[in-house]
């Protein structure tokens, strides 16, 4: 059963064998209560999924607020996910498959000059990128079934077929686009937690063609993915360092 423990917030009452508390972050409700449907029956209290905001800001205040409140109560988290649909670069990630990232780049945060955009990097400030635990990403992919590879982060969803192009050019590794995962990463880098990015993929990276989403699909495949996390955070070592 799950449990509201307070708005936007669903506490899962059990998942035994699970070694740290998790804290999922959706943009979404219909996100989170796809997450949520994965622990039905559970009896035990690791896992916390909240409804973050769309967008990587919205994303990082949420999440920075809910791991300092459990700091604060002496309940730290041990992991952060950020978990959704999202689109997909094709072929490689088609409508209804699993991504995990093995990176989570933030892909707007920079500048454009006359020679092409720059990262903020490249300016010589900040990160661009965050890198999940690589057991976690490994076990994961093997268990979903899942493809493992860089999600970008943008504040404005691509919608044509030249963005997508130039993102492909720019991050040939990428599979999948979002809007929180790198703010999610951001807020659980500050307070030393690792981060996973779960994405089930709901349209193609491209022109908008709604007639072409599969949310219920994508849906689906995230609730199925999230009912296959507990064993493989079972055999997950938390002080795994990361890169």
């Amino acid at each position: 059963m799950v449990v509201q423990a307070e708005e936007g917030l669903l506490t899962i009452p059990a998942t035994p064998g699970v070694p740290v508390r998790v804290l999922v972050a959706t943009a979404v409700p219909v996100e989170r209560d796809a997450v949520a449907q994965a622990f039905e029956g559970s009896d035990g209290g690791a896992v916390d999924i909240i409804a973050a905001g769309v967008g990587p800001a919205a994303s990082a205040a949420s999440v920075a607020s809910a791991l300092t409140t459990a700091a604060l109560r002496g309940t730290p988290y041990g992991l952060v996910v950020s978990a959704g649909i999202a689109g997909g670069f094709q072929p490689e990630a088609p409508v209804g498959s699993l991504v995990v990232a093995d990176e989570i780049t933030v892909a707007d945060l920079g500048a454009e000059t006359p020679d092409g955009f720059v990262p903020v990097t490249g300016l010589g400030f900040g990160t661009v990128t965050h890198r999940p635990p690589e057991t976690l990403v490994r076990d994961l992919t093997a268990v979903t079934g899942a493809r493992s590879g860089t999600v970008l982060t943008v504040s404005t969803v691509t919608g044509t077929a030249e963005r997508a192009a130039e993102l492909r050019a720019r991050h040939p590794g990428a599979l999948a686009e979002s809007m929180e995962g790198f703010g999610v990463a951001e807020a659980a880098a500050a307070h030393g937690v690792p981060v996973l990015e779960i994405r089930a993929v709901s349209n193609p990276v491209g022109p908008r063609d709604r007639a072409a989403w599969r949310i219920g699909d994508a849906l689906t495949a995230l609730t199925e993915a999230f009912g296959k996390l507990a064993p493989v955070l079972e055999s997950w070592n938390p002080h795994e360092p990361t890169n």
